[in-house]
């Protein structure tokens, strides 16, 4: 499979005043959060949490500020996150995909949303049990 790119909105989930940023994003289910630059951290003002450590595909690790509140917008699905500040391009990762419910589609090298919850994303909750309602 190749690279897959998608537009996403970024916008501070903590000042909805904001302008939101509309941004090419590199789609990567390896990673695991979302990684934005230093400049789109800025633009948004985003804060850091705290610092995280990256281990790197070469085995290099880094410590880098971990930002937030992020809102990630893609087909009208959202995601609240923070975010990994790192490199020169906005990398999209399982945990804002997973929350959108959304899917690479190997074949068609785009980002989709999951074919099963096509209208809202869906949501998994495996170990929580359904709480009953007074009248049943």
């Amino acid at each position: 499979m190749g690279l897959v790119y998608q537009h996403i909105r970024l916008s501070n989930a903590a000042n909805p005043q904001m302008e939101e940023i509309d941004a090419k994003a590199l789609v990567d289910s390896g990673a695991i959060d979302l990684c934005i630059p230093a400049l789109v951290a800025k633009q948004l003002k985003l804060e850091a949490i705290e610092q995280r450590i990256v281990t790197f595909a070469d085995g290099r690790k880094e410590a880098v500020d971990y930002v937030g509140p992020v809102k990630v917008e893609v087909f009208g699905r959202h995601a609240f996150t923070g975010a990994m500040v790192m490199g020169d391009v906005v990398l999209l990762g399982a945990i804002p995909m997973e929350s959108m419910d959304v899917l690479v589609d190997p074949r068609r090298m785009q980002l989709i949303p999951n074919p099963e919850n096509p209208n809202i994303p869906g949501a998994l909750a495996m170990g929580v049990r359904a709480v009953r309602k007074d009248s049943e």
